[in-house]
């Protein structure tokens, strides 16, 4: 009898410059190669955050040898890695325009972050604790989701770096957002107070489809352990899990 399937650990990633929250979403360019690309917190000075994209690309050293599902841990190498940030100082000389897009980035930073999500086309990012942050330009609420576009061109030269742009934000909640979920174009958010939005990306709508009528304060979103929820979604379904429980709902939107 053969071996049942398993999951074998193969390398550790380690870095200094990304921070949970964090996510990944994996695709194959080939046959013999992955690409992950992760979205992250990254700090921002002197004491905030904003968000970072990193792409890896994964090697099978195996599969070119015609057997890709050999055990070997050392098959898989990371063949090139580049990163980008929402905020980043441009290089060379600063002149007026990349001034104000200094100051546009230095406007959305945030205290805490709840959540990031990507699916290789989309990066958001849900601010915490409104209570908390650090903005004061009238153009960016606390409680909005930040959108922004990732671009990752096929040439990994440096003629080609990958971008991250802002896109818009995404107003809705009216509270803290306690989770978020990204795939084909869509997000669904999840509220601290148990509230849940549907948003198309492309088109920067969203509908709430989803209030809790129990909700009697923010507090009701965290449980003791001050964890926050969670949020996954489908063709047919969203289901929820913090505080309240586990939930599912259809999905008909």
């Amino acid at each position: 009898m053969s071996d049942p399937a398993r999951i074998r650990h193969c390398q550790t990633l380690t870095s200094y410059t990304s921070y949970p929250p964090t996510s990944l979403v994996l695709s194959t360019p080939s046959a013999a190669t992955y690409k992950l690309v992760l979205a992250y917190a990254t700090p921002v000075y002197p004491a905030h955050w904003s968000i970072g994209a990193t792409e890896l690309i994964i090697r099978n050293d195996r599969a070119d040898a015609g057997n890709p599902a050999s055990p070997s841990t050392a098959a898989l190498s990371v063949v090139a890695s580049r990163s980008t940030k929402a905020f980043e100082i441009p290089p060379g000389f600063i002149d007026e325009r990349k001034m104000q897009a200094v100051k546009e980035q230095w406007g959305r930073k945030v205290l805490t972050v709840a959540d990031t999500q990507t699916d290789g086309k989309w990066v958001i990012l849900g601010p915490g604790d409104p209570s908390s942050s650090a903005s004061t330009s009238p153009k960016y609420s606390p409680t909005a989701l930040q959108l922004y576009r990732l671009h990752l061109p096929v040439s990994s030269s440096s003629s080609a770096p990958p971008r991250m742009t802002f896109v818009r934000s995404l107003h809705g909640h009216m509270g803290p957002v306690s989770a978020l979920s990204v795939a084909d174009g869509r997000c669904v958010s999840l509220g601290v107070d148990g509230s849940i939005w549907v948003w198309d990306l492309e088109a920067g709508t969203g509908a709430e489809v989803a209030t809790h009528p129990d909700y009697t304060g923010l507090d009701r979103g965290v449980d003791s352990s001050g964890k926050r929820g969670s949020v996954v979604f489908d063709e047919r379904r969203i289901v929820t899990a913090d505080a309240r429980g586990l939930e599912v709902r259809r999905f008909d939107i």
